[in-house]
């Protein structure tokens, strides 16, 4: 067997591979003896088949599979002994002329080779690093919020701002008739909330569906509708008030700090707003996190500038899908996921270059870490050191748990490099204006 390489460019090769018949003869041989002792020829005693017509039935189907073993035996090998990096999977060259009766075959693949490139962290320009904080406003709202979830209903003849009313949504035409609770805080728009300003039990107050709830979602949860229904819904909906209550605020006593935090570990209104400011800036570190990371993998795919074999990517998206591609749609679908394919190059030169590989330990540990997080909220603070390598393994022999941990261990890695190393430059605000300058709403 012989194995060239003929390079096209610095993306492209086209690796040809001349097999002799002793690198095959022996095998094919083998397989055709097996089969000549199990042979059910009609007019011939099993095991008495002749060889030369096992060869006429069998032999040019099993040559051929036996020469497609090897040839992906081969490629593969040479592949790893040459320590090629390559894009995607080597492809075949077409040949609809293979004469199975000669004793010397040529096959030819074409591959994609990965780019080599430079990345630069550091640029010009800073990327912004945000620290979300809960201001003195979102910390008494929710302690309001608090309240309003443990106080008591005080029933109310007319409604005013900030009530509850329980009552009944209904259209025939949408097949709606759902039987909710709302809260007047959760409407949209002041012509919304003065149809139900001064209501009385028994009044049919008439609104749009469209437009009715600050927050989209809550469409389907009073309406009992699932999420696609709710986002082409608009209609008009009668609303039955049926009772009107008024929540009162509960006490700001030792009771309900226990009930909100065990025992003991709130005892002042002081300590209340700080553990509430605590947990909520806790859970704000995760967006901005998550931004931080987002803006980070923009910059490099921005910045980090290479070249791909983009006529082969093409070729080789035709054929990996469940169903085949023609070339628009391959040329489509590369288009769209060229993005990714170019970030997924740079995160595995940062990993390697960087030493960031995950390895087992720290799987074991983090998935110990995170078994031990889950049972503390199911009241089980204490487990056995057995107990959780008990768990862990179990956890640890499933694959896309592994894959799963992988890759959120890999983005922690990738993070904490970043923050090290990236040109940031550090910006504090409330949620409400990180919302407002990120997303704009």
């Amino acid at each position: 067997m012989n194995i060239t390489r003929e390079n096209k460019d610095a993306l492209n090769a086209v690796v040809k591979i001349d097999i002799e018949k002793s690198d095959y003869a022996e095998k094919v041989e083998k397989i055709l003896t097996d089969y000549k002792k199990s042979a059910n020829i009609p007019g011939f005693r099993k095991g008495q088949v002749p060889m030369g017509l096992v060869k006429k039935q069998y032999g040019k189907a099993v040559l051929a599979e036996e020469v497609n073993k090897l040839l992906q035996e081969s490629l593969g090998k040479y592949l790893n002994d040459e320590k090629l990096d390559v894009l995607g999977n080597p492809l075949p060259k077409a040949q609809d002329d293979i004469d199975w009766d000669t004793d010397a075959f040529s096959f030819e693949f074409e591959i994609g080779l990965s780019p080599e490139f430079d990345i630069k962290l550091k640029g010009r320009k800073a990327i912004t690093q945000y620290t979300i904080v809960a201001d003195d406003k979102m910390v008494q709202d929710q302690i309001t919020n608090i309240q309003k979830q443990y106080g008591q209903l005080i029933s109310k003849s007319e409604a005013s701002e900030g009530d509850e009313l329980t009552g009944v949504f209904f259209n025939d035409e949408a097949g709606i008739e759902s039987t909710t609770t709302i809260s007047l805080e959760k409407l949209k728009g002041k012509s919304n909330l003065k149809k139900f300003i001064g209501a009385k039990s028994g009044d049919i107050i008439t609104v749009k569906s469209k437009g009715l709830f600050k927050e989209a979602h809550d469409l389907t949860t009073y309406l009992k509708i699932d999420q696609n229904t709710a986002n082409d819904l608009n209609v008009q909906l009668t609303f039955t008030v049926n009772e009107i209550n008024e929540r009162g605020l509960a006490d700001l006593d030792q009771e309900l700090f226990d009930k909100l935090f065990g025992k003991d570990v709130v005892k002042t209104v002081t300590e209340l707003k700080e553990k509430i400011k605590a947990d909520a800036e806790k859970q704000f570190v995760q967006q901005s996190d998550q931004k931080l990371l987002n803006d980070v993998t923009e910059y490099l795919v921005e910045n980090t500038k290479f070249d791909l074999p983009a006529e082969f990517l093409q070729k080789w998206l035709q054929t990996v899908g469940e169903e085949p591609m023609n070339e628009a749609q391959a040329k489509e679908e590369y288009e769209k996921s060229e993005k990714s394919m170019r970030y997924q190059l740079i995160e595995s030169k940062l990993i390697v270059d960087n030493n960031l590989q995950v390895n087992f330990e720290e799987l074991k540990a983090y998935a110990g870490a995170m078994i031990k997080g889950q049972m503390a909220q199911f009241g089980q603070l204490n487990p056995s050191e057995q107990e959780v390598e008990d768990i862990v393994a179990r956890v640890l022999s499933n694959q896309d748990e592994v894959k799963r941990m992988s890759e959120q261990l890999t983005s922690q890695k990738l993070l904490s490099f970043y923050k090290d190393n990236a040109k940031l430059k550090a910006k504090e605000m409330s949620y409400e204006a990180f919302v407002k300058e990120v997303y704009g709403k």
